[in-house]
Parts: C-alpha cells; sequence; structure tokens
C-alpha cells in the first residue's frame, strides 16, 4: 500500500509502477486530485498511456439517476472530475439512469426504495440535462439513457446476466449485508440494480466509471460483467462524498443540508459563508478549480495568520457563486449580502419585493402576518410561518436601520409600509 496525495492504493506498489512521459504525469496527477481511490492503478496507467500513444481518447463513465430535480454541489464534485477528463481530450459519457430510476437505487437504504414513476423520471431528467452544461463542455459531452439498451434487454438476456453474479457476492454490499442481518427484506429487483448499472458499462464500453464512494461495489460489478462479457475491464475512480452544510452528514436534498445550483446566487454566496473554517477546506479540495499548489498558498497564508478565514472562505464563495452565474451577478450578489450583514450599515437589499394584498386578503384593512408571509410567498404554510415566528426568525423594520423580533404570531398588520426579514437573507415589503 502507497500513498500518493489523498490516495491510497491497495493494489499495485512502487515497484511496479507504469511510468508515464511528464506530460501525462501531470494530467494523471490532476485527475487523482482529491479522488478516493482508483483501482486497479497500473491498469489506469497504462489506459492513460495508451490512449496518449494512439490519440484515441477514453471513454469516461459517469451515471445519475434523475431521482431529483435540481442539482446540488454534492453532484459537482463528480462534474468537476468529468471536466478534468474533457480537458484532457476524453470523452464523457453523462449517462442518465431513466431505467434503472424506476427500480431505485438502494445504495445507503435501510429499507426498500420507492420507485419512481416515468412521469417522474421525465421531467427530472430533462432538469438534469439543462444543467450539467454550467460545467461540462456540451461540445465533449454525449449524453446518453440506459433505457436505451435495457428497455429491449429480453427475459433469455435478463437471466444470462444474473447468472453472472451470486448471491453471496451481493451480500458483500454493507447496506444489504446490515439488512440481511437484521432481519429487514430485500428484494429481488433490489439485487438487479447493481447488475443493471454494471451492463451500462457492457453497453457502453466504457473505460473508465467514476463515483462516490457510495458507489464502489456498484463500480466494480461493472468492471466483474465486462470482463464476463470478454470486454477489457474498466477501471473506477471514486470521489468523496461532499459533506452537507451541518458539517456531519453528506450533503443531499432529503437532509436539508445541501445548496442547489440552481438556487439565487446571493443564497448559494451566503450558504457557502455560513460553513465553518474547518469544512472549508474540504470544499477547497473538492470544488475550487484552483490548483493543488494555489489551494496549499492559501492554507499557508491562514495558517501564518497572513489571511483572514473568513477571506479565504469568501475567496472560494466568490469562485462557486461565480461558475454558476457570471461574475457581475456574482459581483452584485457578494454586494448585497456584505450589506445585510455589515455591522456598521445595517443595511437592506435594494432589491426587495413588495407584495399588495388584494381587498379579499383583508379584513377591517388588516391582515395577520400568518396570512401575509404565506400569500407574499416568504413561507409555503401558516404552520411554516407560525415555525419561523417561534423560532425567532421573523423580524420587522421599526426605524430606518433597526429591525425588531417578531413574536406574536397573532400580529395583524395594518395601513402603511411594512418590511420584514425573514432569517439573514429574505425580505418582504408589504404595502396596505
Amino acid at each position: 500500500m502507497y500513498l500518493i496525495g489523498q490516495l491510497t492504493f491497495m493494489s499495485d506498489t512502487v515497484e511496479n509502477k507504469i511510468e508515464l512521459p511528464d506530460e501525462l504525469e501531470s494530467a494523471f496527477q490532476e485527475i487523482s486530485r482529491g479522488c478516493e481511490e482508483i483501482l486497479p492503478l497500473n491498469h489506469f496507467r497504462a489506459k492513460l498511456l495508451e490512449s496518449y500513444n494512439t490519440k484515441i481518447p477514453l471513454k469516461i463513465k459517469a451515471g445519475f439517476d434523475p431521482t431529483a430535480p435540481d442539482l446540488h454541489l454534492g453532484h459537482t464534485v463528480l462534474l468537476q472530475k468529468l471536466r478534468v477528463f474533457q480537458d484532457l481530450g476524453h470523452t464523457v459519457n453523462f449517462l442518465i439512469g431513466d431505467y434503472t430510476a424506476m427500480i431505485g437505487d438502494p445504495t445507503g437504504k435501510s429499507e426498500t426504495r420507492k420507485p419512481l414513476s416515468p412521469e417522474e423520471i421525465l421531467v427530472n431528467a430533462q432538469t438534469y440535462k439543462d444543467q450539467v452544461f454550467k460545467i461540462l463542455d456540451p461540445e465533449k459531452t454525449r449524453i446518453v439513457f440506459n433505457s436505451t439498451w435495457l428497455e429491449k434487454m429480453e427475459l433469455k438476456s435478463l437471466i444470462s446476466l444474473t447468472a453472472k453474479c451470486t448471491v453471496a457476492r451481493m451480500l458483500e454490499r454493507d447496506d444489504f449485508s446490515k439488512r440481511y442481518n437484521n432481519g429487514q427484506p430485500i428484494s429481488i429487483v433490489e439485487f438487479l440494480y447493481p447488475l443493471l448499472q454494471g451492463y451500462d458499462s457492457v453497453a457502453m464500453k466504457a473505460d473508465v466509471e467514476l463515483g462516490g464512494t457510495d458507489q464502489k461495489f456498484n463500480l466494480l460489478v461493472g468492471r466483474d460483467l465486462q470482463t464476463q462479457y470478454g470486454q477489457n475491464s474498466q477501471c473506477i475512480i471514486t470521489l468523496p462524498l461532499l459533506v452537507g452544510l451541518d458539517g456531519e452528514k453528506k450533503m443531499s436534498k432529503s437532509l436539508g443540508n445541501y445548496i442547489s445550483i440552481q438556487e439565487q446566487p446571493i443564497d448559494v454566496f451566503g450558504k457557502l459563508m455560513s460553513i465553518s473554517d474547518t469544512l472549508m477546506w474540504n470544499y477547497y479540495d473538492l470544488l475550487s478549480s484552483l490548483s493543488i499548489l494555489e489551494i496549499q498558498g492559501v492554507k499557508d497564508q491562514v495558517a501564518s495568520g497572513a489571511l483572514h478565514p473568513k477571506e479565504a472562505k469568501k475567496r472560494l464563495a466568490m469562485e462557486i457563486t461565480a461558475r454558476f452565474s457570471t461574475n457581475e451577478i456574482m459581483e452584485e450578489a457578494v454586494s448585497q449580502w456584505e450589506k445585510i450583514h455589515s455591522v456598521e450599515n445595517r443595511g437592506i437589499p435594494d432589491d426587495i419585493p413588495v407584495w399588495n394584498p388584494a381587498a379579499g386578503d383583508l379584513v377591517d384593512n388588516q391582515i395577520g402576518i400568518l396570512n401575509a408571509l404565506r400569500l407574499s410567498g416568504m413561507v409555503p404554510s401558516n404552520g411554516e410561518a407560525k415555525r419561523l415566528i417561534a423560532s425567532g426568525g421573523v423580524h420587522r423594520q421599526i426605524d430606518d436601520t433597526g429591525f425588531e423580533t417578531v413574536k406574536d404570531e397573532k400580529t395583524l398588520l395594518g395601513s402603511g409600509r411594512h418590511l420584514f426579514r425573514l432569517g439573514k437573507r429574505k425580505f418582504v415589503i408589504i404595502e396596505i
């Protein structure tokens, strides 16, 4: 076992490492940055060398099940690594698992997962296509759907596929093993998921497949199946799962600790500024486009006291915010965020939405604060408005710069202009 950067390789030794030309070694180091594992290492280096000598690009595969309409920063860790391969001249196959999504990936699940409907899959798949090109080069990206081949698979072929993997092998998977030992049900169809994902690699003749660390078993199944179907087996690259805003669990929409790449720039910037100083370095390593040496330079500046951690965090937040908008939009978002959070200015944004209640919304020319917040679109329900007020998250302007916390959910708003702040970044003007 030996180390290269953050990587630990179990199957290769220093003595038998395939040497690469300097240019290609630099490319390997850029690919390996931030990765968890490359397996098998020498096989991957051999593939790079063969591609270099023959001028034939490698076919890089990464699959995404369209289980939710929004991509978040956790997804972009993989997307950015795909972009590295593109910049090095290789071909990226962005696989949308529209067929396997109907089964539901059991990875990390403690119970059988509910499959998506074809209608949900279609909507989510389209939004994925709209979002990935914020990072990937459309000229070097091939978007494919695994329904193209899986939908045509006959029962005979499916039975042949299932014969290529044993139940014992399936139970090597950590989540399956835990559920089996705990007496929790595992449906046969869940065993099909890694087989079908692996067959995707066969159908695509992939040279390299990328995935999160939680996908390692599925990626290895693809490698094994290619061998059994007489193909050259793919190498696999696993990447760490991005920790969410809570600093504990992986970024996930279901956990609410995520940053969607579709969010307003001020919200992307603000959420990134809220992460801890420790978590910031993980985000630098996995999300920033700065080189390894440049990131180390930032770390050295912070360690020496030459750069405040908040300024280092701001640099990262600006880079990522601009990535999903433009430099001009990012600069405006930063300006507005700093105005809101400035202790000196206690400022408010310039473009606060204004809501005017209709006559039918008023009783004696007044409206309750719960209805006002809901009807103005600031919260989805009166219940959410109650929760925010109870937690001290609703503030009302009392003079040109000051706010007071609203404590009474029965507050009535009469004639006039009422400015509210929800949390730190959301504002609304209610004019009656």
